[in-house]
């Protein structure tokens, strides 16, 4: 059985419509899915130590801390459980490369000098999903970081984009298409 362990953004947990979704997609995927919420609001500004603080102790009960090995895209992803983080959620960045764990990662804080410099160690395939309009998102790092984006025209931190609410929504759907097709590429579970 494969395991999701959903990290979310500051504000709304694990139940917002990206997180919850993605989370979706690994569970239709066979996926036992784990969500997490914060043990307390984050100290702002939010440093990577808590983040890993808060989820070292998820990820020990369903990774094995030892004998992972690195993934590509063209192994198949069967023990690794899937790490999944939406903004401050993407500080666990570091937690997935040490791990060599694949990751979803949701309007990641590609100005965190901590997150940057954890992906680019990465040795297991990630999806890095965000919007032009998203102060922090850097559609040049994320296309040097992996092969695996999805970048939204005018999509700000929240996925949302300017017009009617259907059209966010649309973006909704991008974004769990593309996590879809990211697990399939990868092999996962």
């Amino acid at each position: 059985m494969a395991d999701a362990v959903v990290v979310p953004g500051r504000m709304f947990g694990p139940g917002a419509p990206l997180p919850m979704y993605a989370g979706d997609v690994a569970q239709r995927r066979g996926a036992t899915v784990h969500r997490h919420s914060w043990s307390e609001n984050p100290p702002v500004p939010t440093p990577a130590s808590w983040v890993r603080a808060q989820i070292t102790p998820l990820l020990t009960g369903v990774s094995p801390l030892t004998g992972a090995s690195p993934l590509t895209a063209a192994s198949p992803v069967t023990a690794a459980p899937l790490l999944i983080g939406k903004s401050l959620g993407t500080l666990a960045a570091p937690l997935a490369a040490e791990r060599a764990l694949p990751a979803v990662w949701l309007t990641p804080l590609l100005t965190s000098p901590e997150a940057v410099d954890a992906l680019a160690g990465a040795t297991a395939p990630f999806l890095l999903v965000g919007g032009t309009a998203d102060s922090a998102w850097n559609g040049a790092t994320a296309r040097r970081l992996t092969p695996h984006v999805l970048e939204v025209d005018d999509a700000d931190h929240g996925m949302y984009v300017p017009g009617p609410l259907s059209d966010s929504i649309a973006v909704l759907t991008r974004v769990t298409d593309a996590v879809d097709r990211f697990l399939a590429t990868i092999h996962w579970p």
